[in-house]
């Protein structure tokens, strides 16, 4: 897929770029903070000016203060956009140890308190709601009646920030100018008529004898509208209440004496910047496959003019099938050109300065992006093609200052309400909503809980019906890759380090399905299939995975009184990290973006790309249902199917095992008596249907479990291999009905069979290559090169190589050693897999000798 491959001296300019205005980050002012100042002095959601003259200020949007004003670089390169952003190999520490600071001298600074505060008093405590951890600073925004803010405005090469105080409509815009060794930044406020006195505190100094030497100057008022006064060190406006539009300007120097009355302040608009004019043009590549489902390379825009990095996190589409896609690195690219035949994809900045947005969606033909400050609403005023006005949405939920509560996913519901997903993971602080699923209601004011208890989840929203689904991260108390219905805000079983071991607050909701972690270590997110040109699978649910990057179909099964589902792959391998999947309305077709850090668990190659799946129209090979019944499976496909071949319970395998959650990481796979590894299942007979499109597989002993893995290696009647496995967790039985299922009046055979599959074909390498899918061996052994391995020895290169192991002398991987590996995978495991290699299935008396060989022969050619 298009994207950039990992490279230490890539071409681009500094994550910060000096010809913007802002740039949103948290900030942390703990070190820079005097010892008798309020603790856990940080913003979690700020936005960083850029003043010119080396002069920066945060403005926090949920309190309404200025943070702190700071001479130096702009920022520390501490979160995730900024520190990975040369493709370096670091990651975000977790908590909140290492967040950005001011890069430079802090000369003016607020504690946690409001900016704004009604009256001509002001109190420097916080007033919000405290969290379970009462020093977490990320409570969310004071209260609407209060203050509010509202949207950033490019005004020429400065921005203006629009908020309310007390109702009343406030503009405010920040600039620096200097002279010799000091700085000067000015505050220039209009303020609309306001009922009633307020109180605008503008920091306290830092720096002894450098102390910034703070007047006011009204602009249309007399003198002696507005007061100013020193409470506690801290400096403070006062502006009464006034029936006319009030503006005044606060000069706040740095470095000695200023006199500003030849500094020009900006109240009025400034002359718009064409600041993006020029477009990218990238060819794609469309894929020659014959495969029902193929790839389309869709090359990222790389070579721009900025030389920005583009690490593409999410798309969205409008009407016309015009895309907006979204970066971790906070800009937005309009995309056109993305149709059936691609040819030339033209590429458009649109907007910057989000903070590490991963989730983008379009209602009423706007764009909404979601990071760590909210939901934005992006408009283009001036019809000049660049987004001139970020209006915050929604920043009605809290956002914590811990590093990991990533603004994970969001997704339109029909209803126009948006549905947005948070990490969950907290190392310093306990808050609320990390690793949550809110409602966003759709008019932005009011957030409504989904569910708690994720660890990182990542969600889909069906647009028909509004059925929201949520994966999970395997880790502590997440034993594996689980895909949930959320529903009545249930708790999902994630359980911060900080707190007691195992102590639950709520009964813990079940999943869909598990997923193993060998097929699916690391899921993103889901989405449905509507209005697609997919062919089999319109109006379908599709699951998106991170680490192997692939596509998976979820085979929802609403047969019993519980819903259920099973996961078939439907296209896998991309060399791109994909996180996000949509269809776009001008094709029908799925284009998947995503992004990767170094050192994320991934076999992608690139460290983004953009790429498109379609539909040839040949023979589709995913089934149409997996439904586990009581005696046995039922498999539905879209093509009719060789009777000969689906008829021999020999091409099918079952197995089966349980998880255990723990605050451990992950979870071995268990049998039934609990010790390591899976409980083997033999089939005892297989029926076609009348139509010739699904197979019943007669299993006996069938009950719920866990875990269950059905495979199969059968062809369909036009003679494509069908060849794929399911993974499913039954939770209930129903009845198999052989006349209504279409089978006819048959009595499935359920008698017990030995332990022993029979060669279906004579010993050849081809036959070790459906055994390698057959089998389920794909989901732990890599028969190709990647970047991180998959979590068993990889096959490729193995045969003839000198293997070292955990506990006795290195050996040769030869035919003996390959063959004792299969039946007795325990004899001899491989150094640095001891966990995995432990519990893998014991294949003694599974596989006939044929099939062992078939392996072996298999494993040879993967040179």
């Amino acid at each position: 897929m298009g994207g950039s491959a990992f490279a230490a001296d890539d071409p681009w300019k500094p994550w910060i770029e000096p010809d913007f205005p802002f740039f949103s980050s948290g900030l942390d002012l703990r070190p820079q903070s005097p010892k008798d100042a309020k603790e856990w002095n940080i913003t979690p959601r700020g936005i960083v000016l850029n003043l010119g003259n080396d002069c920066w200020a945060c403005f926090d949007t949920d309190l309404l203060r200025v943070s702190a004003i700071w001479t130096g670089k702009g920022v520390t390169e501490d979160s995730l956009a900024p520190l990975s952003y040369q493709n370096k190999p670091l990651k975000t520490v977790g908590g909140q140890s290492k967040l950005p600071k001011p890069d430079g001298k802090v000369w003016l600074m607020n504690g946690v308190y409001p900016g704004w505060q009604l009256g001509d008093k002001v109190s420097f405590d916080d007033p919000r709601e405290p969290q379970p951890s009462p020093e977490e600073p990320g409570r969310g925004p004071i209260p609407p009646s209060v203050g509010q803010f509202k949207a950033v405005r490019l005004n020429g090469h400065s921005a203006v920030l629009d908020y309310t105080v007390d109702g009343a409509e406030v503009e405010e815009q920040l600039q620096a100018g200097s002279r010799g060794d000091a700085h000067l930044v000015t505050r220039a406020l209009r303020l609309a008529p306001c009922p009633h006195a307020v109180s605008l505190v503008l920091g306290h100094p830092l720096g002894g004898d450098a102390a910034p030497k703070v007047n006011a100057m009204l602009v249309w008022e007399p003198k002696g509208s507005a007061t100013m006064e020193q409470q506690d060190g801290t400096w403070v406006a006062h502006i009464p209440a006034h029936e006319k539009p009030l503006e005044f300007t606060v000069f706040l120097s740095e470095g000695g004496e200023f006199i500003p009355k030849d500094f020009i302040v900006v109240s009025h608009p400034a002359p718009s910047i064409n600041r993006w004019p020029q477009e990218v043009v990238t060819k794609a590549t469309l894929s020659t496959s014959k495969d029902a489902f193929v790839e389309d390379e869709i090359p990222l825009p790389l070579n721009n003019p900025w030389k920005r990095n583009v690490r593409m996190a999410d798309v969205a589409f409008f009407k016309d099938g015009t895309a907006a896609g979204v970066t971790v690195d906070g800009d937005v690219w309009l995309i056109r050109g993305l149709g059936k035949d691609l040819g030339e994809v033209h590429w458009k900045r649109f907007a910057s300065g989000l903070h590490e947005p991963m989730g983008i969606a379009i209602r009423d033909e706007q764009i909404y992006v979601f990071d760590r400050n909210g939901i934005w609403r992006l408009r283009d005023t001036n019809n000049d093609g660049v987004a001139d006005v970020h209006e915050l949405f929604c920043n009605a939920f809290p956002q914590s200052a811990e590093s990991r509560e990533f603004p994970m996913s969001m997704r339109l519901a029909p209803d126009g309400s948006f549905v947005i997903s948070k990490g969950g993971q907290q190392a310093s602080t306990i808050s609320k909503l990390n690793g949550s699923v809110l409602r966003i209601a759709a008019d932005g004011k009011s957030y409504e809980i989904l569910g708690v208890g994720f660890r990182q989840p990542f969600i889909g929203v069906n647009p028909r019906t509004g059925l929201v689904t949520a994966s999970d991260q395997e880790g502590n108390y997440v034993p594996t890759t689980p895909l949930y219905i959320v529903k009545g805000d249930e708790y999902h079983g994630f359980l911060s380090e900080l707190l007691p071991k195992e102590k639950y607050p709520a009964p813990i909701a079940d999943p869909l399905t598990w997923i193993p972690h060998p097929v699916n270590p690391s899921a993103a997110t889901q989405t449905w299939l509507i209005g697609a040109n997919m062919g089999p699978l319109n109006d379908s649910l599709i699951h998106v995975a991170f680490n192997r990057p692939e596509l998976f179909s979820v085979l929802l099964n609403e047969r019993g009184t519980k819903p259920q589902a099973a996961v078939v792959s439907v296209v896998h391998d991309f060399d791109i990290p994909v996180l996000n999947a949509k269809v776009n309305p001008a094709d029908g077709w799925v284009y998947m973006t995503g992004f990767q850090v170094i050192g994320w668990g991934t076999t992608a190659t690139r460290v983004s790309g953009f790429g498109r799946v379609r539909y040839t129209g040949a023979t589709c090979t995913v089934p149409k249902e997996v439904i586990p019944m009581d005696k046995g499976v039922l498999l539905r496909f879209d093509t009719e199917v060789d009777p000969q071949k689906a008829a021999d319970p020999a091409s099918y395998t079952l197995e089966s095992w349980h998880y255990k959650r723990t605050y451990k990481y992950g979870s071995p796979h268990l049998k039934a008596d609990e010790t390591p590894g899976q409980d083997w299942i033999t089939p005892s007979s297989a029926y076609v249907s009348k139509d010739g499109k699904s197979v019943f597989v007669g299993v006996p002993g069938m009950k719920p479990v866990q875990q269950m893995r059905i495979g199969w290696g059968i062809v369909a009647k036009d003679g494509t291999k069908l060849e794929s496995n399911a993974f499913f967790t039954p939770y209930e039985l129903v009845k198999f009905n052989p006349t209504a299922e279409g089978f006819g009046d048959i009595s499935v055979d359920l008698t017990a069979k030995a332990t022993v599959a029979q060669a279906s074909a004579p010993a050849s390498a081809e036959e070790g290559k459906r055994l390698y899918q057959l089998m389920g061996c794909m989901a732990c052994h890599a028969i190709d090169d990647t970047i991180q391995p998959k979590i068993g020895p990889p096959w490729k290169g193995l045969y003839g190589k000198t293997v070292q192991i955990s506990k006795g002398p290195d050996v040769v991987a030869d035919d003996a050693y390959i063959r004792e590996s299969i039946l007795v995978p325990s004899a001899k495991i491989v150094k640095g897999y001891e966990k995995v290699e432990a519990g893998m299935p014991v294949y003694q008396g599974v596989l006939s000798e044929s099939q062992i060989q078939s392996i072996i022969l298999y494993i040879k050619t993967l040179k």
